[in-house]
């Protein structure tokens, strides 16, 4: 082993040996004052530097080592594994992308070592260069890395930033804006006195990628289409299904329709963001119902996008999924249903439901139940009678203006209609007076923490429809209320208030 080998091994060691105390006495740093906590941090990036520019050094000779033309013979296969990146991910328990960006950054470092060793030998021909190094445009970057001047991340970044040489743009053009790019990084990050090392200021990868991107765009304009397109052609919706019986989804969207969803987005959370807020006159009621919300900001959103999906599929279903509407199929044994007790099934899900989800599910348009009898047969298919039609719809629309849960402002169009007498369990009939619009939250709410809404008819008896003015009445669990006192659900349409001359109770406001 050469000196300079052994003095590599044994500064390894001698880290390591350090790391580890320092490790041992992190905990050390909860007495630091915050002068000493933050030059602990920047003490800590150099070191982490350093140390990624050394793995990464280990992962371009380890690709040296792994090559196409070792076959068998390679260090990768040799070890059992089939990629230098597997090797990597296996000696290091990293993630694959962790590996791949070190061997991106490694080869990078090779290219810049290969065209170092070339110029010391007198050959300074970019076509000779291109021939040397896989990528010699990168070399500068590569060069970088290993002084410790440029992090691992911030060179991936450069590397995804300026892309590849193209029409319009060739490898000379792009070498040379790496070389501004290292430069002017370089130039940004400061130091002073003796403590230059602790007092580095250093510019984030995801600012260097901006740059990097900026940077390509000003050297080739006319592949900015070409660009666009590349990135739209990369948009994917993924599905996962977790072992706890939740669902996982990934959506990929190029800039255009990220805009679309993060406008979205930002509306549904806005809200909840602090900091200095130029609300309307009309939106302040609607964003103090959103921060007195108990849902934390990403059950709020996943709520919300999912009423929005809803949504679309109640006011055109046909234009957007064909000619059959999309509809959740429960799968429930008959005399589970009749008692109110046991489970039920979400067909194609593993993972059982509560019967309050079931019973739920009975009052959406939008869901079939099935139940089974004692002989393991369909006991019905649902009756096109329990659910309330577009005409019904309308005029529960009209009628109540929205959610009528107190203190919820969620619209008309946001909203599912509930039998207040439940269809199975209360044999209740599906017209008008028996329904009431609650939005998906608030009818979770009622089916799953045992909610009541009771409706009467002024000087008749509760539970009866009948002539004169009917009024629905919230009736909180036990749990929430001992003494189960009712609470005024008025109607939330304004034209209604007008009819009425105002005469309407006035609500016991809850938590939206």
């Amino acid at each position: 082993m050469s000196t300079s080998a052994n003095i590599f091994t044994s500064s390894l060691e001698v880290l390591a040996d350090a790391a580890a105390r320092a490790g041992e006495n992190a905990p050390g740093s909860r007495a630091l004052d915050d002068a000493g906590l933050l030059a602990a941090q920047r003490a800590l990036a150099e070191v982490k530097r350093h140390v990624d520019a050394c793995a990464a050094v280990l992962a371009g000779e380890t690709v040296r080592r792994s090559c196409a033309e070792a076959g068998l013979d390679g260090l990768a296969r040799k070890q059992g594994f089939r990629t230098p990146e597997a090797l990597i991910r296996g000696i290091t328990g990293s993630s694959s992308r962790e590996a791949g960006t070190l061997v991106r950054v490694g080869s990078m470092l090779n290219d810049a070592d290969l065209l170092g060793q070339a110029r010391a030998n007198g050959v300074d021909d970019p076509e000779e260069a291109f021939r040397i190094a896989s990528k010699p445009w990168l070399a500068v970057v590569g060069a970088a890395v290993a002084s410790g001047s440029l992090s691992i991340a911030a060179a991936e970044a450069l590397r995804n930033g300026l892309g590849e040489p193209g029409p319009g743009i060739d490898r000379e053009v792009l070498a040379a804006a790496a070389a501004r790019l290292v430069d002017m990084i370089a130039s940004w990050t400061s130091s002073a006195g003796a403590g230059a090392a602790l007092s580095r200021v250093t510019i984030d990868a995801d600012r260097v990628l901006r740059l990097a991107r900026d940077a390509r765009d000003e050297l080739d304009a006319a592949g900015i289409a070409e660009r666009e397109r590349q990135r739209r052609s990369l948009r994917a919706f993924r599905r996962w299904r977790r072992p706890d019986g939740m669902t996982r989804y990934t959506w990929d969207l190029d800039p255009e329709g990220a805009a679309l969803i993060d406008d979205v987005y930002d509306k549904i959370t806005s809200p909840r963001r602090r900091g200095p807020r130029f609300i309307a006159e009309g939106e302040r009621e609607r964003a103090e119902a959103i921060e007195r919300d108990e849902r934390t900001m990403e059950q709020l959103a996943s709520d919300s996008l999912l009423e929005l999906v809803q949504l679309a599929l109640d006011t055109d279903p046909t234009t957007i999924v064909g000619l059959n509407r999309p509809a959740v199929r429960i799968l429930v044994a008959a005399k589970d249903l009749e008692s109110g007790s046991g489970r039920g099934w979400i067909e194609g899900q593993d993972l059982p439901v509560s019967i309050a989800t079931v019973e739920r599910h009975l009052c959406s348009a939008g869901s079939e139940t099935i139940a089974f009898d004692d002989r393991m047969q369909p006991a019905n298919l649902g009756r096109t009678a329990r659910y309330f039609n577009r005409v019904q719809r309308r005029l529960l629309s009209a009628r109540d203006g929205g959610c009528r849960w107190p203190g919820c402002e969620r619209p008309p169009e946001w909203t599912e209609a509930h039998h207040v007498r439940w269809w199975d369990r209360d044999h209740g009939p599906t017209d008008v007076d028996n329904g009431i619009l609650l939005c998906r939250h608030h009818h979770l709410l009622l089916h799953d923490n045992h909610w009541e809404i009771e409706l009467t008819t002024r000087g008749g008896p509760p539970g009866i429809a009948g002539a004169g003015e009917c009024e629905y009445w919230l009736i909180p669990p036990s749990d929430v209320d001992p003494a189960r006192t009712r609470r005024s659900m008025p109607t939330k349409s304004p034209a209604l208030r007008d009819a009425l001359g105002g005469a309407l109770r006035t609500p016991t406001l809850l938590p939206a």
